[in-house]
């Protein structure tokens, strides 16, 4: 018996019709000049979208998927599972459609993001720390209720939206010869990747598209150099501060779409994403969360794995950073 063939690939008209979609709900946000000592035979920018009405990126797909249910759809509420950001981009997108939001969230999501979520009108249902805990909660009320599940990444329309942010960087650095994004789920990853490879042909200039994740959740940089999807124990992915990160394995479609696009991935340890985020607090006066400051870590600390290049976009996918981590990071002092 015949398997049936995998989805295509998203193309160009897919992400373009996103931006379309998502503009007046999502920001279109600045890129931001890094200035770092020993740098200075290159431009490095920070996308910054701990900018968004939600602090984080996650926005831009979720408004792409709200946007095209049907008005019979909207009417049945819609659902996900998040561990914070993506909870409060589909709680916001949800409010400007006009539908219920129901959103399981783990037991150990920061504060602010739970706070943040409920402050938008959604219904937060709690569940353990482990992401198949989160998934098989929504699955079984989505089955009871009938609400419409909006993935956190594995999903077209999701990667779709996220690319958005990877047409923006070209608009404002057609010439960027690197970009280094953040990477769980990889929603960002790939909807960035394929967005920038898709708009290469008729540039000059092919920009490398490279993921950053932390060593203590490195299930995408397995799966990225075995060539499947690798799953971790959710007792591993919880180990590190990046709330945001610690999704146990890729999403398949985002994966199709690493495998084709992406360059490479890189990963950090916890002590570089603490002083990421304080080199962009004071450097760039940004304010990320632990997650935000992956893709600066990567670059601080893992240069001769990036290089070549002249012009680097580093994407802080968020800054939604509880007051407690702040202050224990900025409190710490990096070595001399």
């Amino acid at each position: 018996m015949a398997t049936a063939a995998a989805p295509a690939l998203l193309t160009l008209s897919a992400f373009t019709e996103a931006q379309a979609r998502i503009r007046g709900v999502a920001l279109h946000t600045p890129l931001v000049r890094l200035m770092i000592p020993g740098f200075d035979d290159a431009e490095i920018y920070v996308k910054a979208e701990g900018l968004q009405p939600i602090g984080a990126f996650k926005i831009r797909g979720a408004w792409n998927k709200i946007a095209q249910l049907t008005p019979a759809e909207r009417s049945r509420g819609v659902i996900t599972y998040s561990s914070g950001n993506h909870a409060q981009g589909v709680a916001y997108a949800a409010r400007v459609a006009g539908a219920k939001a129901v959103i399981v969230m783990p037991s150990n999501a920061p504060e602010v993001k739970k706070r943040a979520t409920a402050a938008l009108g959604a219904e937060i249902v709690e569940v353990g720390p482990a992401s198949s805990d989160r998934l098989r909660k929504a699955e079984e009320l989505q089955a009871a209720h009938g609400y419409i599940m909006i993935p956190p990444y594995d999903d077209d329309q999701i990667i779709a939206g996220q690319g958005t942010c990877g047409l923006e960087i070209l608009e404002d650095l057609p010439d960027v010869d690197l970009v280094l994004a953040p990477v769980s789920g990889g929603g960002l990853l790939s909807g960035i990747a394929t967005a920038i490879k898709l708009s290469n042909s008729p540039r000059p200039i092919q920009t490398r598209v490279i993921g950053v994740e932390p060593e203590l959740a490195a299930d995408a940089q397995e799966s990225f150099h075995a060539g499947h999807v690798v799953t971790w124990p959710a007792d591993m992915t919880t180990r590190t501060l990046c709330d945001g990160l610690r999704t146990q394995s890729l999403g398949e479609r985002n994966f199709e779409h690493i495998r084709a696009y992406v360059d490479d991935i890189i990963t950090v340890t916890e002590a570089e994403i603490r002083a990421a985020m304080r080199t962009l607090l004071y450097s760039a006066r940004l304010t990320p969360e632990p997650s935000g400051a992956c893709s600066a870590a990567g670059m601080l600390f893992h240069r001769d794995q990036l290089l070549p290049f002249r012009k680097v976009v580093i994407v802080m996918s968020g800054g939604n950073v509880e007051p407690q981590v702040l202050q224990s990071v900025l409190a710490e002092k990096d070595p001399q």
